[in-house]
C-alpha cells in the first residue's frame, strides 16, 4: 500500500471520503449523544487535528483516519483525567474552544481503518501519526480513553481486572492497549463511565436485533459490558467503561 497521511486541514477535499469508509461500529454506539452532536464538529471545526490516511495507488480512498481534540486538562483541579472518559473530554474540548481556554493536552478520540485495509497494522500507523502531530502542535502529551477492542468478548468481567491483564511478555492482554503500550503509552486509570447510551427497549431491538424482553443484564455483540433492561419502564442503558491511556510525547 502506498499509504500517505495528512491533516484534513491539509487535504479538506477529503471530507466526504472520510465519512464514506467502510465500518463496523456496533449500531448502538452511533446513538450516544455527545458523539452525536460533536464528533462531526471536529472535522468543521478542528481539521488540523483530523487525520486521513489514503492509498496513494487508489487516489482519493480513504483507508483510516484519526480523530483528536486538544482541551485544557490543567485548568481542571489537580488534571487528573475524568471518570466520563469520552464523553467528557469531547465537552471539554468544546467548551474550552468556545471560552478561548489555552488547551494544554490533546486526546485521542477516534481511529477507524477502512475494512478493506485491515491487518496491515494501520492502527498503529494511525496512533503514532497523532503522537506527531500533537507535538508538532507544540504539545508534550497526549492522552486517551480507549475502548479495548477485545472487551465484547468478555462482557461480563470487570473492567478493573481485565485493563491490567498482560500476557507473558509483560504487555497487555487486550490488542489495542498493546498497540498503545509498545507505543510508549501508560495505562493510567479506569473511565468507568466513558460512554453512555441510552433508549427505550423498542430501540435497543430496533438497533441490536435482540428482544430485550427480560428485566437486568442483557449481553448485546459489541458491547464492552451489558445493557441494563429497565423493562417495566421501558427502557435500557449501556454505560461503556474506557481505558485511559497517557502518551508523555
Amino acid at each position: 500500500m502506498n499509504l500517505k497521511i495528512t491533516t484534513l486541514a491539509e487535504r479538506p477535499e477529503l471530507t466526504d471520503p472520510l465519512w464514506n469508509m467502510a465500518e463496523d461500529w456496533p449500531e448502538f454506539i452511533l446513538h450516544d449523544p455527545v458523539g452525536w452532536s460533536l464528533i462531526g464538529r471536529i472535522v468543521k471545526e478542528l481539521p488540523e487535528y483530523v487525520l486521513v490516511a489514503t492509498d496513494e495507488d487508489a487516489p482519493g480512498k480513504v483507508v483510516a483516519r484519526a480523530f483528536s481534540v486538544p482541551f485544557a486538562l490543567r485548568d481542571r483541579g489537580a488534571g487528573e483525567l475524568p471518570d466520563g472518559g469520552w464523553d467528557q473530554v469531547l465537552l471539554w474540548a468544546f467548551s474550552d474552544l468556545r471560552h478561548g481556554k489555552r488547551a494544554d493536552t490533546v486526546s485521542a478520540i477516534e481511529i477507524t481503518v477502512d475494512e478493506t485495509a485491515r491487518g496491515k497494522g494501520l492502527s498503529g500507523i494511525m496512533l503514532d501519526a497523532m503522537r506527531d502531530n500533537a507535538r508538532a502542535h507544540g504539545f508534550a502529551e497526549v492522552v486517551a480513553p480507549v475502548r479495548p477492542n477485545a472487551k465484547h468478548l468478555e462482557p461480563a468481567a470487570r473492567i478493573d481486572e481485565y485493563a491490567y491483564r498482560t500476557r507473558e511478555d509483560g504487555l497487555p492482554h487486550d490488542p489495542w492497549l498493546r498497540v498503545h503500550v509498545r507505543a510508549g503509552g501508560t495505562i493510567e486509570k479506569i473511565a468507568h463511565a466513558s460512554m453512555t447510551v441510552s433508549g427505550s427497549t423498542a430501540q435497543w431491538r430496533e438497533w441490536t436485533g435482540l428482544p430485550f424482553d427480560t428485566q437486568g443484564p442483557v449481553e448485546v455483540p459489541g458491547a464492552l459490558v451489558p445493557v441494563h433492561c429497565e423493562l417495566d419502564r421501558g427502557y435500557g442503558v449501556y454505560v461503556e467503561p474506557n481505558v485511559w491511556v497517557r502518551h508523555t510525547l
